[in-house]
């Protein structure tokens, strides 16, 4: 298993390539830039991945709504080629409200945008052309797409949660972006998942490539304190739906799979709501832990859970850590 980062991208490009540099240092083997609204994700992992020439660089994740495979396969190919066969390609389905309030497109059939994405992306990447006529989607290569120096071809990862997304990565990607995932929805579903699915279609073993947060900090007992009393992580859960199921999931599972009103799945009940809050997700506590929350060694966790075929990375994430009413402040370089 490799430890890797992912960097927040709101520092300036050469504040970027600086924390790159001393990722390296410390013996971190990969660095990955999630797509946001200002920095072009492929981009920037190609300017960082060039000028620090050790780790691997990626993207976690362009969502595919929005965007056509054929310039992300030209974008793909050029990071490729600039960081010298350390470049990931991550892709997401996005969600519902990006789509539709950003983008001004429906949010529709994403399963079947997905496997059409991937099977754009995949010939490109291995053939170098394209002649593909599906339903939302169609691309043809009326010229070459080879990039001299693209080789071989970019590893195709997918930051799927659901089971459906699980099955089209397995069959068509190199791999999965776990997010907010804990080893009992690691071992119990995600990588079982996408393992069958790699194995159903003949492929290798797939790359999983967990997500997890952290804070390096000398105050140790204080920002523990802080992470058990303000989830600040699952704020995000309601704009990322499939992260929320499969937490959800998880507890529901773990209930012995009773059917519970209101879920024909046996998945677990509706969230509980406090007055006021439509998120859903408030009171919400993750059940894979009960009590304090004890020491997490994040490598030797994931670890014990990823063990077996698949090849496996822990990310750890540098976003800012800013509880509320704790009175702890820092960064992920404290």
């Amino acid at each position: 298993m490799t430890t890797g980062v992912a960097l927040p991208a709101h520092h300036p490009i050469d504040t970027l390539v600086e924390l790159a540099r001393e990722a390296e240092a410390a013996g971190l083997r990969s660095a990955r830039f999630g797509q946001t609204s200002s920095y072009d994700s492929p981009a920037l992992a190609a300017i960082v991945g060039r000028e620090v020439p050790g780790p691997q660089a990626g993207t976690a994740a362009v969502p595919v709504f929005g965007r056509h495979p054929l310039p992300l396969a030209g974008q793909a190919q050029t990071a490729q080629a600039a960081t010298g066969d350390r470049y990931h390609r991550g892709l997401a389905l996005g969600t519902e409200r990006l789509t539709e309030a950003g983008f001004g497109i429906p949010h529709e059939r994403p399963i079947r945008r997905l496997r059409e994405f991937l099977t754009v992306l995949r010939q490109v990447v291995e053939t170098g052309g394209a002649g593909f006529h599906g339903e939302p989607l169609t691309a043809v290569t009326p010229l070459p797409t080879s990039v001299p120096g693209a080789e071989p071809p970019v590893p195709l990862l997918v930051a799927a949660m659901g089971p459906q997304a699980l099955r089209v990565s397995g069959e068509l990607a190199d791999g999965t972006l776990p997010l907010l995932a804990g080893p009992r929805a690691l071992a119990g579903h995600l990588v079982p998942a996408v393992i069958t699915a790699a194995e159903a279609a003949g492929r290798p073993a797939p790359r999983v490539v967990t997500f997890v947060p952290a804070v390096v900090t000398a105050r140790v007992e204080e920002v523990r304190r802080a992470a058990t009393t303000t989830p600040l992580l699952l704020r995000a859960l309601p704009v990322l739906p499939a992260c929320h199921r499969a937490v959800r999931g998880v507890a529901g599972r773990r209930s012995g799979g009773r059917r519970r009103r209101g879920d024909r799945r046996g998945r677990g009940a509706p969230l509980p709501r406090r007055r006021g809050d439509r998120s859903g997700v408030h009171r919400h506590r993750p059940r894979e832990r009960k009590g304090p929350a004890p020491r997490l060694d994040a490598a030797r966790c994931a670890g014990g859970v990823l063990s077996g075929p698949a090849a496996h990375d822990l990310i750890i994430t540098g976003e800012r850590w800013r509880p509320a009413r704790a009175g702890v402040g820092g960064s992920g370089r404290r």
